[in-house]
């Protein structure tokens, strides 16, 4: 299963993290994705016959009704699937009544206005998977771009059914020390960095805590260049990086998986599909290359591959850990489904309740 978690922000400016983009070229900008986009992807398919998708995880502070509308309608034609991101505690440390309060009201705007996210089982409030924006999830980067403690009781209580944020960018001070992993915060989660440390997800025992936390690849390996220095591997994008079947192997070598489940492997990839430094990473040759390459060399590695959102993620994580067998493929839609059958809720609850489904 290879997912891409894309910290999607039309607003990026690469030179200068303080400040936005124009309006007029965030426009732009979102006009070329959708139009390029599907042109780059539609010709490799996994063995469901999916092409490789994005999960868009759009800033809620820079939420704008028309360019979600675009994204949401691109999504809805089967290029991917939309989700939430924060940037928070810039300036100065942010409380968790207004994250809780940033969080809630972008989660109902997705879900009432533009038909997005997902709900376990086809019932009661929308729910959602989530990227912190500068990567210091439950004020994990020393008070750094968040300042809220109790972060991860927050996104609980306002339907946040998994992390996707970890692992961070190389040598950041919000890595913690557990990696590769799929997990349960063991941890209280009023508490700071409580997914520190954590449960591993098993076959046979359903997770009761969320937000579940699920992490994409972080290995050491062999610099590219003739310095032959030991690098960073984790799973970014980028145009000093481009995605090559070598990485392939060493994110296959992480051997994320649900214990007891080592055959259903997770790997999930992170980039910043709208900085315009890292279009060719994106949209260019390098990515065609690799998903022909993975595409067409998939029997041959003894593979089968499943292009998955984030949301399908989960859904097969969840399958994985009631037991299922046979193709995963078919656990995309397990628990969390993109429409509900149920009359809209109030997600926000005691704020000492950990969320148990």
């Amino acid at each position: 299963m290879i997912a891409l978690a894309d910290h999607f922000e039309p607003s990026i400016v690469p030179e200068n993290g303080m400040v936005h983009a124009p309006f007029e070229e965030q426009e732009r900008r979102l006009d070329s994705w959708c139009r390029e986009y599907p042109r780059l992807a539609d010709a490799w398919r996994d063995s469901d016959g999916r092409p490789f998708v994005h999960t868009y995880f759009y800033p809620a502070e820079q939420y704008d009704h028309g360019l979600i509308q675009q994204l949401a309608e691109h999504c809805q034609s089967g290029w991917g699937e939309l989700e939430i991101q924060l940037h928070h505690g810039i300036f100065a440390p942010d409380t968790a009544e207004n994250t809780r309060r940033q969080l809630a009201e972008f989660r109902d705007a997705l879900a009432s206005e533009h038909g997005c996210l997902s709900y376990f089982d086809g019932a009661g409030s929308p729910e959602y998977a989530f990227v912190h924006g500068n990567f210091a999830l439950a004020n994990s980067a020393n008070g750094r771009f968040c300042g809220v403690d109790d972060e991860m009781q927050v996104l609980a209580e306002t339907g946040c059914y998994a992390d996707f944020t970890l692992p961070t960018a190389s040598f950041h001070a919000a890595q913690i020390a557990k990696i590769n992993s799929l997990y349960e915060c063991a941890l209280p989660l009023n508490q700071r960095v409580p997914h520190r440390r954590g449960r591993d997800l098993q076959r046979g025992r359903p997770p009761a805590i969320f937000p579940l936390i699920v992490q994409g690849p972080l290995m050491a390996r062999l610099s590219p260049w003739r310095s032959r220095t030991v690098g960073i591997e984790n799973g970014a994008i980028t145009k000093r990086n481009p995605l090559s079947l070598a990485r392939l192997r060493l994110w296959k070598r992480a051997a994320i998986s649900v214990r007891g489940r080592p055959d259903w492997l997770f790997i999930k990839l992170h980039c910043h599909g709208m900085d315009p430094t890292q279009r060719d990473a994106v949209l260019g040759e390098s990515m065609r290359d690799f998903l022909r390459e993975l595409v067409e060399g998939a029997a041959g590695r003894g593979e089968t591959l499943h292009f998955v959102s984030a949301r399908e993620v989960v859904n097969i994580v969840l399958a994985a850990c009631d037991g299922r067998d046979g193709n995963p493929g078919e656990y995309r839609d397990y628990r969390l489904k993109r429409t509900r059958t149920r009359a809209f809720e109030s997600t926000l609850g005691d704020a000492q309740t950990v969320v148990k489904r």
